[in-house]
């Protein structure tokens, strides 16, 4: 018996590798990276039908193996909405709001995913903690206001802290939740008065494995949306592999979430363990491509490895 019981336990050794390699659940006992991945060809049209041997990946300029892979359309989805709350916003406050609700009323799947919303002024408020609820999302949203007039005549120091908030969501919410995780930014872009950077602001979401999806959403009256702001919004996306998108009369912002919508739903989840080890905390490249030369995978570009 206890001979079996040996030859039983080496067989389920040898076969566990293989059957973890099409399991899209991750191991908690290894350290895998996971990378959320859009494809779309030169055209623009997303491509959702792709297998993992369509893509290759480096890590610090070295081949890897992609050992999980699967088609994200159905694990868990956090969304969080910042919203800029800035006086320069006052005039665009309530097309961001109604579109907003809607994106969340055909996204979200009560008791799956999660939204949260948080606004970003001379301060940082969350409004909503993570919900699967529609109805708390509907009551919340509401509240998303630019300041009274006591609260800017109390005004001290910046009034548009945009690095700040996605500092804060990165980690005090972001980072404390599994599977896939998305900011929205609504803001002209501009940032007044932040303790943090862009940079810092950039690396909290990747260290948070957030995509940033900044949507660039400027009144005239104000001047903004141009030069630094659209510069560090294009960023913010880049960085993380999300997307930046511009609200024009040619594009409004609800096509845009319908476009956000649409890549949410057609992203690919691939994992891989580094086959270096970590020997101090650090950011590493990564660049994911596909094979097939007409296509555009948009993924971030690198990720802290924890020792």
């Amino acid at each position: 018996m206890k001979h079996y019981g040996r030859r039983a336990c080496i067989v389920l050794a040898l076969l566990l590798p293989l059957s973890a390699q099409d399991d899209p659940t991750f191991s908690t006992t290894v350290k895998v990276v996971n990378i959320l991945a859009t494809v779309r060809t030169k055209s623009g049209q997303l491509v959702n039908d792709l297998t993992k041997d369509d893509f290759a990946l480096l890590e610090n300029k070295r081949p890897e193996d992609i050992r999980y892979f699967s088609r994200e359309s159905d694990l868990p989805l956090t969304i969080g909405l910042m919203v800029d709350t800035s006086m320069s916003q006052a005039r665009v406050l309530e097309k961001e709001r109604s579109a907003s609700f809607q994106f969340v009323d055909q996204v979200l799947r009560e008791g799956k995913d999660k939204v949260f919303v948080t606004q970003f002024d001379m301060a940082v408020m969350t409004r909503q903690q993570p919900t699967s609820s529609r109805r708390d999302l509907e009551q919340s949203l509401p509240y998303v206001d630019t300041p009274s007039k006591n609260e800017l005549q109390a005004q001290r120091g910046g009034g548009t802290l945009l690095f700040d908030a996605v500092v804060k969501a990165s980690r005090e919410i972001m980072s404390t939740l599994p599977n896939r995780k998305a900011m929205i930014i609504l803001s002209d872009g501009g940032d007044n008065g932040s303790d943090e950077t862009l940079t810092s602001a950039i690396e909290a979401a990747q260290r948070a494995d957030t995509l940033i999806y900044s949507i660039l959403f400027a009144d005239p009256a104000y001047g903004g949306g141009g030069g630094e702001g659209r510069s560090w919004m294009e960023r913010l996306a880049k960085e993380t592999g999300g997307s930046f998108f511009e609200v024009s009369k040619k594009h409004g912002i609800g096509e845009i979430y319908g476009i956000i919508e649409q890549e949410l739903r057609s992203q690919y989840n691939l994992g891989f363990v580094s086959d270096q080890p970590v020997r101090i905390s650090e950011f590493r490249t990564l660049q994911l491509t596909a094979k097939r030369k007409d296509l555009v995978v948009q993924a971030r570009d690198r990720y802290w490895a924890q020792r």
